[in-house]
């Protein structure tokens, strides 16, 4: 089982997008990085190739909504507006309380 298979059957599947300076869900609403929470973030790195790293962070909307970003991790993220991107994350404040631990096998 993937792990975006483990995110749908949690109902967190929902994929975050960066537009237009903000994060977007797919269901008609943006959200500021005030608005948002990071439950957990999960790295991904491959055995071999540096590429084939990757990193999902578990998101939480002020409105309740979860789901997930993911991007290549390091030098080889692929956003247009890499600062843009890489800026509206570390925005993002931190969960504190502590979440369940998903597990996810590569």
């Amino acid at each position: 089982m993937d792990v975006l298979e483990k995110l749908r059957m949690k109902k967190m599947d929902n994929e975050f997008r960066l537009e237009n300076g903000k994060f977007t869900s797919g269901k008609g609403k943006s959200y500021s990085p005030d608005e948002l929470s990071i439950l957990k973030t999960y790295r991904f790195e491959g055995d071999s190739n540096p590429a084939d790293s990757s990193i999902l962070y578990l998101i939480e909307a002020n409105d309740g909504l979860k789901g997930y970003c993911l991007d290549a991790y390091g030098v080889y993220s692929n956003h247009e507006d890499e600062e843009g991107y890489d800026n509206f994350i570390r925005k993002i404040r931190k969960a504190e309380h502590e979440f369940e631990q998903l597990e996810f096998e590569l």
